[in-house]
Parts: structure tokens; C-alpha cells; sequence
């Protein structure tokens, strides 16, 4: 019998495995002016192009179901999979629905990417997005408000109407909602691991890639309504915090056997683009526009990302362990892509503070083409074995 949680994972599951994008030809092809813009990882203002009336679709990837051909012949063999299986993607036609690439600043290969992108689909929109270095509101703020600005300046003239602030304003509120109704699904894994497994979760969370923020939204609702009431039976496993997964998408196979080896994830950065801003944008009382808010938010409650400069070296392992304290994990795998900059240069830090807390940690690399997990699973099943044995003794 298909339960409706069935169901729900069924269509997530779906959506996730669209990589030729037919929701977003469906979508466009409803209304005439639509348009669509990809959005890289980690972090972009989808809020600007849902106010100039444009669809944000996750780009992160062909995962393993694309074999890569062509895409290996634009970068060297040293860097990570996600940008050789994106241009499969863009060469082979998957991506067309797309009228333009928003490329935020992430590390050196996404800015490549963005300028062969320019190169190769001229027609399209292409913007590298700078985000600030500094976390000074009147210097890093300001800077950041001015770039969102020019963004939405090109936006306007690819949906072809102005923006107002009124409009802005309802795209924030709609994005503050999908991120309650996110941390709220969050909330709930932390709280009972076994109602929400994390290999379900995350076609939940890839399913927003592809959907109206509205959609996607109800999704999340729902599926938390469905699973709090689906009496899962409690397992006992192992709770861990899963990081380094914040770009380049990992094989649903890999969380999977993350899970059969015996650890249960409550906290985790697959969905770190999501989830970037911590609560509201639209902070009560504020008396800044609508750019401002979304510069300001950035600044003050984004959380401490591998991709982001922090000038204290000690800020990212400190909201590491703060986070995965705040969800009860009991031990921290760092699961970065291969090649991957910005975590495996982090890590060596962050991995000091979780030893310093007292924490159990394991770490490996995974690419997102990755088809054998066997050596995975005997690592992260000797971990869960640990920290069950040391959390009883």
C-alpha cells in the first residue's frame, strides 16, 4: 500500500532526478515572460529573481547519473566533479530552460566556470555575484547591498518590468517562510532521528532545486506533518553532524550508507544554501529597504561557511560545535567532495575545535560520481560502534 509519505518522497525523488529540468519547461511554459535563472551553490538572493518574476533553480551538478564527456575536456584533473558534470549539462541541452547563471563567490573553480559560461552561452545572463569580506555593516553591508542592486538592475531588464520595493518585500516574506517551514523539518530530525531519515530528506531538500518557493514550502509542511505522524519505529543509532557537503551534491547512495552503518544524521550542510540565512530576513521594526535587509541578513546571521572569510580563525569550529550540540549530536563526520577548497582547507581548524569538545570525528572524501561506498560504510559503522561504546562506558 503507497502511503502519502510515500508518495510525497516518490514525487521529491522525481523532481530530484530531473536534471533535464522538464519542471522548469512546464513552469515556463505556463505564463508567457517567465524565466528562469540557475543559481550555483552555496548561497544567491533568489529573492531578487522571485521578485522580478523569475523561477530560482538549484544547479548543483549531474550527481552519478551523468556520464561526463565533454566536460572534462574544459578543466584539469586536480579540481572537484561538480563543474565538469555542470557543463555536460549546459553542452548536452539539459540545461537550456535556463536564461541565465547567477555564479556566487564560492572558490576559484566557480569563478572559472562562470567566465567559460560567458564564453559558451553568450546570449545568456551570467553573473559572477562578489559576496564581502568584511563583516562591518557600513562597509561589508553597504558593498554587498550595492552588488544586489546591479543583480536586480539586470534581472528587471530580463523579466522586463520594474521591481518594487513592495515586491521585494513580498519575495522576502515568501523565502522567510520557506526558511521556518525548513528549520521546523530540521527541528524535528534533531528531536526524532528515525522519523526523518536523511536519505529521504535530501530528495525533500533537492526537490526545491526545481520548484516555486511556494511549492516547495508545502512540501516541506507536509512531508514534516506526514513523517511526525508515520510512528517510524525508534532506532538506536549512532547521532552524527555530516559536513563538507555544502556544494558539490553527494550520491543518495553515500547518505544511505551513512545510515545503514549505523549513525543517524541531525545536522547536516547539504542544504546550506537554504538554509544560509539564520531566522527572518525581515527583521521587526526595520527601517532599511528591502536590499539593505538582504545585505545586512547576509552578514549578520549567515552562518560560518566554509566559503566565507572570517577574520576569527576560531569562529567556524566554534558553529560547528554549536550546532551540532544544538541538534545532540554525539560525534562530527566531515565528508568533504574531492578536490573541494574551501573544506578540506577548513577542516584541519574545524576539526581541532570538535576534538577540543570533546567530540568524536571522522573524515573522507566522496566525489558526486562515486558508485562504491563499501569502505565507507566499515569506516563510518566503526565510528557509530565507537561512539556507542565510549557513550556508554
Amino acid at each position: 500500500m503507497v502511503t502519502p509519505l510515500d508518495a510525497l518522497v516518490e514525487q521529491a525523488r522525481a523532481l530530484a532526478d530531473d536534471l533535464r529540468l522538464d519542471a522548469v519547461r512546464r513552469w515556463k511554459a505556463e505564463a508567457p515572460g517567465r524565466f528562469a535563472i540557475g543559481c550555483l551553490p552555496v548561497w544567491t538572493p533568489r529573492e531578487l529573481i522571485h521578485a522580478a518574476g523569475g523561477l530560482p533553480v538549484g544547479v548543483r551538478g549531474g550527481g552519478d547519473a551523468v556520464e561526463v564527456v565533454r566536460g572534462d575536456a574544459y578543466f584539469q584533473s586536480y579540481i572537484c566533479q561538480l563543474p565538469r558534470s555542470t557543463l555536460e549539462l549546459a553542452l548536452d541541452g539539459s540545461l537550456d530552460p535556463l536564461d541565465g547563471v547567477i555564479f556566487p563567490s564560492t572558490c576559484d573553480v566557480i569563478r572559472n566556470l562562470s567566465g567559460m559560461w560567458q564564453l559558451l552561452f553568450p546570449d545568456k545572463l551570467v553573473r559572477y555575484l562578489d559576496v564581502p569580506q568584511s563583516l562591518r555593516p557600513e562597509l561589508g553591508g553597504a558593498f554587498f547591498a550595492r552588488e544586489l542592486k546591479e543583480l536586480l538592475h539586470d534581472l528587471q531588464r530580463l523579466g522586463g518590468r520594474p521591481v518594487t520595493d513592495e515586491a521585494l518585500w513580498a519575495s522576502i516574506a515568501a523565502y522567510d517562510a520557506h526558511r521556518q517551514a525548513l528549520e521546523e523539518v530540521y527541528a524535528l530530525r534533531a528531536a526524532q532521528p528515525w522519523l526523518v531519515p536523511t536519505s529521504e530528506l535530501y530528495l525533500v531538500l533537492r526537490a526545491g532545486d526545481v520548484l516555486p518557493v511556494e511549492a516547495h514550502t508545502a512540501m516541506l509542511r507536509d512531508y514534516r506533518a506526514l513523517a511526525a505522524a508515520s510512528g517510524r519505529p525508534v532506532e538506536d543509532q549512532a547521532r552524527v553532524a555530516l559536513t563538507g557537503c555544502f556544494c558539490e551534491r553527494p550520491p543518495l547512495g553515500l547518505i544511505q550508507t551513512i545510515e545503514r552503518s549505523g549513525c543517524a544524521i541531525v545536522e547536516d550542510d547539504l542544504a546550506l544554501g537554504q538554509r544560509f540565512v539564520r531566522g527572518d530576513v525581515t527583521p521587526s521594526g526595520a527601517a532599511e529597504g528591502p536590499l539593505e535587509a538582504l545585505a545586512l541578513a547576509f552578514i549578520e546571521r549567515g552562518r560560518a561557511a566554509q566559503t566565507m572569510f572570517l577574520p576569527d580563525h576560531c569562529a567556524k569550529g566554534a558553529a560547528l560545535v554549536d550546532d551540532a550540540r544544538r541538534a545532540g549530536a554525539e560525534g562530527v563526520i566531515f565528508a568533504a567532495a574531492s578536490f573541494c577548497d574551501p573544506a578540506l582547507l577548513d577542516q584541519p581548524m574545524t576539526a581541532k575545535a570538535v576534538e577540543a569538545a570533546g567530540l568524536p570525528s571522522t573524515s573522507f572524501k566522496y566525489a558526486e560520481n562515486t558508485g562504491q561506498f563499501q569502505s565507507i560504510r566499515e569506516q563510518t559503522g566503526a565510528f557509530a560502534d565507537t561512539i556507542k561504546i565510549w557513550s556508554e562506558a
